[in-house]
């Protein structure tokens, strides 16, 4: 009798149950929700604030150009934030194409982000003003970035990945060198565009989910203090070479009011317009730095705009949203049932952690200029559609995650000590 209610029950489910999955209703992660609202919501305002002068110019008259487009944009994210919420992030690893058996959806998105890059190469532009870099994709109507694809990409395959490796990852071969191998086919794209920024994104994600995935810490270290040697090296070489992407950076970065005609013209700028603020700043929308005078406000620009409004006050309340944004990512990662979860929450995390950081430190001039947008604020529609798409599936990660009551006190029995999930007791008693 019990089994026959066990087959009718197991019959009935429906292909959207078996889609979006079945979680505890409540246990999405509302904090994270609303960081990731407050962000979007001022960053909309202040890129349609920064960008109005420059829209104004180049759209014949239309200051809000670029504001529609991105509300657009985020109209289009936030519709992929909710689908992705909805849906159980373990159909990355469990669907299959009809066609195509062998490959899940990871391993798909995997060689799809490596065929965008590839394109790239071959038949991409530098729209932006990249200085010939070829970043960009353009077919049909639609231009975007390729490496925005290939972050979320690599992220994902290396979740599925290393958790299938499982024990196997405490091994030299598998657990380090097959990813760096794996990333190492995407650095290797990215640099020839050349697009450093990504490259460091892309392979700060790559770390961070080799660590997490249980890699021998002795190899990590003595492998990444070579990693570091390496690109030090490669970036004195390319530092040398006299009018190269890496030197005119570099140049830009050590005298910033030296040649503030030229190549130091955006980066003179943006520490004019931070430290224009003061504590206060001068009012939402009178930035004084936006009119025509510092390039690039809409894009990887944009926080000097803020601190400039805004002030001081304003611009920390912004990291401190970004610090608390991050933090409960990694403990949504920290607290995941499974292992795939849990690394995809890593890597997600870790991108947004770093790219707001080396943004902050761009702008500011702590680090060379690199061309990296900020999280929320830049304008971008690939980008924003893609971020908003991540945090859907850290919103679905949230939904399966420990907690308290989950578990009964640890007995002893027998001399061992032994913990009982009450989760199993809720699942016979439903």
């Amino acid at each position: 009798m019990a089994s026959a209610k066990k087959s009718k029950k197991s019959s009935g489910v429906s292909f959207g149950k078996a889609f979006f999955g079945d979680s505890r209703k409540g246990d999405l992660s509302l904090s994270f929700f609303a960081y990731v609202m407050i962000l979007l919501v001022v960053g909309i305002v202040m890129m349609s604030s920064a960008s109005y002068a420059w829209a104004y110019s180049e759209h014949g008259g239309d200051g809000l150009f670029y504001a529609k487009n991105q509300l657009k944009n985020a109209a289009i994210g936030f519709a992929a934030m909710i689908f992705f919420m909805k849906m159980d992030y373990h159909n990355f690893k469990t669907l299959k194409l009809p066609i195509l058996k062998k490959f899940n959806i990871a391993g798909l998105l995997y060689v799809a982000g490596l065929l965008l890059l590839i394109l790239a190469l071959a038949i991409g532009n530098d729209e932006g003003g990249s200085m010939g870099a070829k970043r960009w994709l353009t077919i049909g109507p639609i231009n975007f970035q390729p490496s925005e694809v290939a972050k979320l990409s690599l992220i994902i395959y290396f979740a599925y990945s290393m958790e299938r490796d499982g024990k196997k990852m405490n091994k030299f071969s598998v657990g380090i060198m097959k990813y760096v191998v794996l990333m190492g086919i995407y650095l290797v794209l990215l640099l020839k565009e050349p697009h450093i920024s990504g490259c460091i994104l892309l392979g700060s994600i790559g770390i961070a989910m080799i660590l997490c995935g249980g890699a021998n810490r002795r190899q990590f270290l003595l492998l990444g203090t070579t990693g570091i040697a390496g690109a030090a090296a490669y970036l004195r070489y390319q530092a040398g070479i006299a009018g190269s992407y890496v030197a005119t950076r570099l140049k830009s970065w050590r005298n910033p009011f030296e040649d503030i005609l030229g190549d130091t013209w955006q980066t003179a700028n943006s520490i004019i317009a931070i430290g224009s603020g003061g504590l206060f700043g001068l009012g939402l929308g009178n930035s004084r730095q936006k009119y025509l005078y510092l390039p690039e406000t809409k894009n990887d620009f944009v926080f000097p705009i803020v601190c400039e409004e805004l002030g001081f006050v304003g611009a920390l309340a912004i990291i401190i949203v970004f610090f608390l944004l991050v933090v409960e990512g990694f403990s949504i990662a920290v607290r995941c049932k499974d292992r795939f979860g849990s690394l995809i929450a890593v890597g997600i995390t870790t991108q947004i952690g770093i790219q707001t950081v080396v943004n902050l430190a761009v702008v500011s001039n702590l680090i060379p200029n690199t061309g990296i947008s900020l999280p929320f604020f830049s304008y971008g529609g690939t980008a924003l559609i893609m971020q908003l798409a991540e945090m859907g599936i850290m919103l679905n990660i949230s939904q399966q995650r420990y907690y308290p009551d989950e578990q009964q006190p640890v007995q002893k029995k027998k001399g061992r000590l032994r913990r009982a999930d009450t989760s199993q007791t809720e699942l016979k008693n439903a």
